[in-house]
């Protein structure tokens, strides 16, 4: 279990890294790469950009228990 568990964490902290450096900041970011430039800035957010931001909270609250998680088990004497 605790196994399975370290693993599952470190998979969404990768993952969790990665989509958060996908993110736009001030400037650019996912939609900039794919060609979507200024005419996105002004629209608004793209639908790439909202599946990102949704898909980013997915994993973040799945960090969170996995954290938990594994700080409840390491705690807990054998």
């Amino acid at each position: 279990m605790l196994v399975f568990l370290v693993t599952l964490h470190v998979i969404v902290s990768g993952s969790l890294l990665i989509l958060v450096l996908l993110h736009s900041g001030k400037g650019g970011g996912l939609s900039d790469m794919f060609g979507g430039g200024m005419g996105a800035a002004a629209q608004g957010s793209t639908v790439v950009e909202k599946n990102l931001d949704r898909i980013t909270v997915v994993l973040a609250v799945l960090f969170g228990f996995t954290t938990l998680a594994l700080g409840l088990l390491m705690s807990t004497p054998a």
